[in-house]
């Protein structure tokens, strides 16, 4: 009988130890009609956005002409007027051309690819980053972003 009991009381205990599981709740789904151009002095990029409640009010917004600001040699970043909708996650990686949300209202356009530990709702990408990150330059930087014409 305590044989028993012993036994239930262990597997009822082992029972209730729960596994962390992470999922991933990004939509990495490319949006119809998600094509924007990003001008750089000069300098045209096509990327395309992801089919999520973000990008789409991201979209809603362009045409847009701000001023990023440079950060960790790897970034540029702006500070949206209004907040957007989020749903951020860490990605682990970062990659050039990736375009996210910071928090509700920082905009950011990273050049370089690296590890992270922050969180962020991703909007897109750019499709072909060849002399990207030469574009950007060093310092603070006016972007345009706007609507491919189809």
């Amino acid at each position: 009988m305590i044989l028993i009991f012993v036994s239930v009381l262990f597997i009822g205990a082992s029972s209730c130890h729960k596994e962390e599981v992470t999922i991933n709740t990004e939509n990495n789904t490319p949006m119809a009609n998600g094509k924007i151009n990003i001008t750089v002095n000069s300098q045209t990029f096509t990327a395309t956005l992801l089919d999520n409640e973000s990008a789409t009010a991201f979209k809603e917004q362009l045409p847009l002409t701000i001023n990023m600001v440079e950060l960790n040699g790897n970034e540029k970043y702006y500070d949206l007027p209004n907040s957007l909708p989020t749903n951020s996650s860490n990605p682990g990686m970062i990659k050039s051309g990736d375009l996210m949300l910071y928090g509700s209202r920082t905009l950011v356009l990273f050049y370089k690819s690296f590890s992270t530990a922050y969180s962020y709702t991703k909007l897109g990408a750019i499709d072909d980053v060849t002399g990207f990150t030469s574009a950007l330059g060093s310092g603070n930087v006016t972007v345009t972003f706007e609507l491919l014409d189809n």
